[in-house]
């Protein structure tokens, strides 16, 4: 994938120049010497008609062209730019990803990435990782109100998530997948440290989702009740639901329908 700068992470190999050497090997013929000439005395003898053969020249020998073998010379591939996975590079990114103002605020600062991990396998297992939140907690209580003796959710309280709804509406879903796509490698890697090797995280991503979509609609307002330690819905089918699906549903009706839209957006360019 290329980063921001339009650099391509994939290393350019450099071919070098194939030269081939040839040898001639060059044979001179020899001469043939030429023949004496006949010497004449007084006597007269008759002449001897003697038979002048041509000289004889040898064949010329094969030339052989020695050829060295074809080598390819091939310089080292330069080493990738290491991936930045900085808590403050990631987090950069993300911003980037949106004009959301009040985004930079509610996002953690620190190990990002393998919170994003932790999150992601325990909502796909159904529970909720409370010390490995990517956002922050919001600054409002949870509040409820009392009518005929019973106690129900306040609406006010629906609006304290009105901000995270916002930003994470305002992130374009292409670039967040290209980002997710460029720190993959690094995701996969911390996702092996806690899981089984036969565990792949694009699956549980897609587990993650689908449990937060199936989180059924309610009529308001919604009925709770405090046992002591934390609030819990009345209604028993609903407090029997995934500890996932119950955070969602006290984001209230509207916070919900726009948190499904945003996901159901994501798990089709998935």
């Amino acid at each position: 994938m290329d980063t921001e700068n339009g650099k391509s992470l994939v290393p350019h190999f450099v071919i070098g120049a194939i030269v081939l050497v040839v040898i001639l090997a060059i044979v001179f013929w020899p001469s043939e010497p030429e023949p004496e000439t006949p010497v004449i005395a007084e006597v007269v003898t008759p002449l001897i008609e003697q038979e002048v053969l041509p000289p004889q020249i040898e064949e010329a020998p094969e030339i052989v062209v020695e050829e060295t073998p074809m080598t390819l010379e091939m310089e080292p591939a330069p080493a990738p730019e290491p991936l930045d996975i900085s808590d403050g590079t990631v987090k950069t990114k993300l911003l980037q990803l949106s004009d959301y103002d009040s985004l930079a605020r509610l996002i953690v600062d620190d190990a990002l990435l393998e919170r994003f991990v932790v999150m992601t396998n325990t909502l796909a297992d159904e529970t909720v990782a409370t010390n490995n939140r990517v956002l922050v907690r919001p600054d409002k209580p949870f509040r409820t109100f009392q009518q005929a003796e019973k106690q129900w959710i306040d609406p006010a309280s629906y609006k304290r998530y009105t901000p995270y709804v916002d930003a994470l509406a305002s992130i374009d879903t292409a670039s967040l997948l290209q980002l997710y796509s460029l720190y993959k490698p690094a995701i996969d890697n911390i996702f092996a440290e806690i899981s089984s090797p036969s565990d792949n995280f694009n699956d549980k991503l897609a587990d993650a989702i689908n449990i937060l979509l199936d989180t059924p609609e309610v009529p308001m307002p919604v009925e709770v009740y405090n046992d002591s330690v934390m609030f819990k819905f009345a209604d028993p089918q609903l407090e029997a639901l995934a500890a996932p699906q119950k955070q969602l549903l006290r984001t209230g009706p509207e916070n919900m329908r726009r948190i499904k839209a945003k996901l159901r957006e994501i798990k089709e360019s998935l």
